[in-house]
């Protein structure tokens, strides 16, 4: 780490960090499962396709994988990316504007309030529950709620 990229991360409040620590493994773990689901080589005993069978317009785990893994995965990556350079990107200073916000504030919360959709989808759908639904519910919820935190609104402000 060079001395600038220190010195910027000792402006960072703790609460960014810990957001940016959270989307990373977010990111990280859902490209990862998104991988495992849609291209079928499991690491463990893979769930039954007869699961499918409650959630409308889904036959296997093809679909679930790539929302699970673009979608959460790299939408997480890219919202962390985002928090932490603070790049500007033209077609998305309508959203800034609209929020008096950086573009990944905005982000970070829809993929909260997404987590917290597909969570809830699992758990009306799929007749098993694991520990996994609790902590990645949690985490939609903390990436709903932290944004809203005075120090990472008024970091992610736009100026």
């Amino acid at each position: 780490m060079t001395t600038r990229e220190r010195a910027v991360a000792r402006g960072r409040p703790m609460a960014v960090r810990t957001l940016f620590g959270l989307l990373v493994f977010l990111g990280v773990t859902a490209v990862l499962g998104g991988v495992e689901m849609a291209s079928g080589r499991w690491l463990s005993e893979p769930p039954p396709d007869a699961w499918l069978d409650a959630i409308p317009l889904i036959s296997n785990w093809v679909l679930p994988g790539f929302v699970l893994g673009l979608g959460f995965g790299l939408g997480s990556l890219v919202a962390a990316y985002g928090i932490r350079c603070r790049p500007r990107t033209a077609w998305l200073a309508p959203a800034e504007r609209l929020t008096r916000h950086h573009w990944s504030w905005s982000m970070t919360i829809l993929l909260g309030l997404g987590m917290i959709v597909w969570i809830g989808v699992e758990i009306a759908c799929l007749p098993a529950r694991s520990w996994l639904e609790a902590a990645y519910g949690a985490v939609g919820v903390v990436l709903t709620l932290m944004p809203a935190l005075p120090s990472v609104s008024r970091y992610l402000g736009v100026r």
